[in-house]
Parts: structure tokens; C-alpha cells; sequence
């Protein structure tokens, strides 16, 4: 059951307006803003920002703050993997995972190839995403779980993408790192990063 956590006069009714266009159920704890117009403390005992939207996905037990990381989520796990997967008759799935197998590799693949061989032009010249920096910025910051996810999933390796790989080590190398992972074992890629060859 996914519950959101609406703040009135707030980005959270995109989110509110997608989950009722899929069907997806869910249930919505709603929170009013202080004469000042801010969000009340009691956001803050949901997620340490204390801002909106925040959804929980109590199945999954995840919660999630973000707007474009709320609805990527929606419609990768629940318009996909649940909505169809639970209302597609046993004997279609096969046709369907060949369908979806096939869109994959025409239009998917296609751009994954196409944004990894751009970062990975990039990362030739540049020890970081900003051009210039010695040290990471916000870009490092924003694009690790992307780069994690196409290294551990090995759609990129040190053959078709060495620098993006090289990349992605000398981010789990760095002790920050390696500190964050070890506070926030919930992360998802905390076990696969202890067993990332160095």
C-alpha cells in the first residue's frame, strides 16, 4: 500500500493525480501549512527534510522524497511490475514479457547505449562530472545511483565503458564513501558496493 504524504498547495497532487490515473491504491495522510505558509514539524518524523511529497510504500517498506524520483518509481514498479503483472492472465505473460523484452531492445538498449557512450566521452577528459573540479560537486552527486545501477547491472564494463567503470570505483574508494554506505545499510546497492571488485 503506498500512503502520500500531502502537504496542501504542494507538488504532491501530481503525484495524488498519477496514482488515481493508474488505479493504483493508496492512502493519503494530509498535512496543513503554518500561518507562515511552511510545513508543519511533523513532516520531519516522516522524512528528515520535512518536505512534500514523500510517499511510504509500506509493501516495500521504502520511503521516497522527490517528485520526478516519486513518479519514476510509480510507473517503473507499480505501472509495470504490478498493475500488468497481477491483471495479465497467466497464459499471455510470456507473450507479454516477449513484447516488453522487444520494446526493450529497440528503444531502451538503444538509449542506454547512446547516454553511456556520451559519459563516457566525458569522463576521458574529466576527473569529474564539472569540468575543472579536482573534487566531486553536485553532478557527482546526482549521477552515482545512475552509473551504479548501469556498472552493477553490468550494462556497462571495463571493456565497452572503461571510464565509467573507473568512475564508479573511485567513488566507493573514497572513505565518504564508504561512510555513508556503512550508516545507511537500507541503501540498496550497500551490498553490492562491499563486494565491488577495487
Amino acid at each position: 500500500m503506498i500512503v502520500v504524504h500531502h502537504l496542501d498547495h504542494s507538488r504532491s497532487l501530481r503525484i495524488l493525480w498519477l496514482l488515481e490515473e493508474l488505479g493504483v491504491p493508496y492512502e493519503v495522510e494530509r498535512y496543513e501549512r503554518m500561518p507562515d505558509y511552511q510545513a508543519p514539524p511533523s513532516l520531519l518524523n516522516v522524512h528528515p527534510l520535512g518536505k512534500s511529497p514523500v510517499i511510504e510504500d509500506k509493501d516495500e517498506g521504502l520511503v521516497l522524497a522527490e517528485s520526478n524520483a516519486i513518479i519514476s518509481y510509480i510507473l517503473i514498479v507499480w505501472q509495470r511490475l504490478r498493475r500488468f503483472g497481477n491483471r495479465t492472465p497467466w497464459y499471455f505473460r510470456p507473450i507479454f514479457q516477449y513484447v516488453l523484452g522487444s520494446y526493450r531492445k529497440m528503444y531502451v538498449d538503444l538509449e542506454l547505449k547512446k547516454n553511456s557512450d556520451m559519459i563516457e566521452k566525458h569522463l576521458i577528459d574529466h576527473s569529474w562530472f564539472a569540468r575543472g573540479s579536482d573534487e566531486p560537486t553536485a553532478a557527482d552527486y546526482a549521477m552515482i545511483i545512475g552509473l551504479e545501477g548501469l556498472y552493477l547491472g553490468k550494462a556497462v564494463d571495463s571493456q565497452t565503458h572503461p571510464r565509467i567503470v573507473e568512475y564508479v570505483k573511485k567513488v566507493h574508494a573514497r572513505p565518504a564513501y564508504q561512510s555513508g554506505v556503512k550508516k545507511s545499510r537500507e541503501f540498496a546497492f550497500a551490498k553490492e558496493v562491499d563486494t565491488v571488485e577495487k
